[in-house]
């Protein structure tokens, strides 16, 4: 199953929303929003499966929203040997956290700011992770029962603020640098998160390729790891980290800029799609 939050072109209220028939049925009748339908369990799922739709949308029809309203975003870093490699690092011997604030949630086809603020904005291909129940210090054998779906992500960063700063959280954390969606695919549908074929696209061409099989540290062995410490909540996110081929390393540097199309495209999930739009003049 394959979910999204919208609006209408004729009304600002979020709605709820399932990929059917190559049409998004409206299911908000089921649940207000994502993180209502995640709390309502497998109930809720099946409703919405067997839902006789009111109304339907084209997909070019509607406006999209962060796919869920996450509580928190828990980020990893260098989570792709390659990529670790490709910045001058040795690979981590553990997962590296850090956060991306909410404020930075954004949608699918949304178009993205370049802040003033930054002269060094980067795009991070990712998949994102959805967590279905809570997860405190869970085993990694039982891990994946914790997840509600994946999506795909851009971990987009203003890597002159990251560099500088010492730690990542603001360089990551800017207004709309965290799209996700269009759509979270349930986990029911994604029988190994470790077997899809990932790729970073600018403006048509592809800067990142690989497979998540080539993370470091896998969706189960992070949710792990990450709830011994830190509680997981029905909603929040997990971005498990960007392959090589980022904008930043190479030479010379390919860095975001007015106009650009950004594309993350992972087998079975989709393909989120963003502007990147100066920002505003004084």
């Amino acid at each position: 199953m394959k979910l999204t939050q919208f609006k209408t072109k004729i009304s600002d209220d979020k709605r709820l929303g399932m990929l059917k028939g190559g049409v998004i049925v409206d299911i908000t009748e089921i649940a207000p929003d994502m993180l209502s339908l995640i709390n309502q369990g497998s109930s809720a799922l099946f409703a919405a499966d067997n839902l006789t739709p009111r109304s339907a949308y084209a997909l070019d029809a509607v406006e999209y929203l962060p796919a869920v309203d996450a509580g928190k975003v828990v980020a990893i870093g260098r989570n792709y040997h390659d990529h670790a490699v490709e910045g001058g690092n040795e690979p981590p011997k553990s997962p590296l956290l850090f956060t991306k604030f909410t404020n930075a949630l954004a949608g699918h086809n949304a178009k993205v700011t370049l802040h003033a603020i930054s002269g060094q904005v980067d795009f991070e291909a990712e998949m994102a992770v959805v967590i279905g129940k809570r997860a405190s210090k869970v085993s990694e054998a039982n891990a994946l029962k914790y997840v509600f779906g994946y999506a795909p992500l851009n971990d987009v960063s203003a890597r002159d603020l990251q560099f500088s700063d010492g730690q990542w959280v603001r360089g990551k954390s800017l207004d709309g640098f965290c799209p996700i969606g269009p759509f979270i695919t349930t986990s029911d549908e994604i029988a190994d998160p470790q077997a899809l074929k990932i790729e970073g696209v600018l403006n048509g061409e592809v800067m990142q390729s690989s497979n998540t099989k080539m993370m470091i540290f896998g969706v189960a062995y992070l949710i792990h790891y990450i709830s011994q410490a830190i509680t997981l909540e029905p909603g929040d996110v997990i971005a498990t980290g960007t392959p090589e081929g980022v904008g930043v390393f190479r030479k010379p540097p390919v860095l975001l800029k007015d106009g650009d199309v950004f594309e993350v495209a992972i087998e079975s999930l989709g393909a989120l799609q963003n502007q990147f739009v100066a920002p505003p003049k004084d």
